[in-house]
């Protein structure tokens, strides 16, 4: 499945990475050195990028990139909950956008199009969390999210200093 965002950038479903794992690294070491908050700490060396990218595709995760003249500049997971009483359910993960490409839409155009993959799965409930504060706040607001709580203390950065989490969610 392809999303044209623009005649120079697309969105595609990824189902085995093969030559975009040079690209997926360097988006990950790029997001994760310029301050987001996806799990990993400030400095990322590519090698444990690359190790992170090698073990993510598992059958419950769809992974979305978004290319720019055939290179990685941003993606998204959508992780479907395998549980029984859940299947109905998925949590959006890791959207990065390559600090060179923000704010011209790639994030939200990631955000619809992993809404779009998510019907099609029969996923009717979509939750995800992000740092207090950060931009992804307004993006995913202004997509419709729903705040459900915070959680104070939840991530802590390279400096050790301890940030409150927002939940969303949002039926489709």
């Amino acid at each position: 499945m392809i999303l044209v965002i623009s005649n120079e950038i697309e969105i595609e479903k990824i189902e085995k990475i093969n030559g975009e794992m040079d690209d997926l690294s360097e988006l990950l070491v790029d997001v994760v050195n310029h301050g987001a908050s996806i799990g990993f700490l400030s400095p990322l060396k590519k090698s444990e990028s690359m190790k992170y990218w090698q073990e993510v595709l598992k059958p419950n995760i769809i992974l979305l990139v978004a290319k720019f003249g055939g290179k990685v500049i941003g993606t998204v997971q959508v992780d479907c909950c395998t549980k029984e009483n859940g299947n109905h359910r998925a949590e959006i993960c890791k959207l990065m956008v390559h600090s060179k490409f923000r704010k011209n839409g790639v994030g939200r155009k990631l955000m619809e199009m992993a809404e779009e993959v998510s019907k099609e799965e029969q996923i009717s409930l979509i939750v995800l969390d992000t740092r207090e504060g950060d931009p992804s706040n307004q993006l995913y607001k202004s997509l419709g999210f729903l705040e459900s709580g915070r959680i104070p203390n939840y991530a802590r950065t390279a400096g050790g200093e301890l940030h409150t989490t927002v939940i969303y969610y949002k039926h489709l």
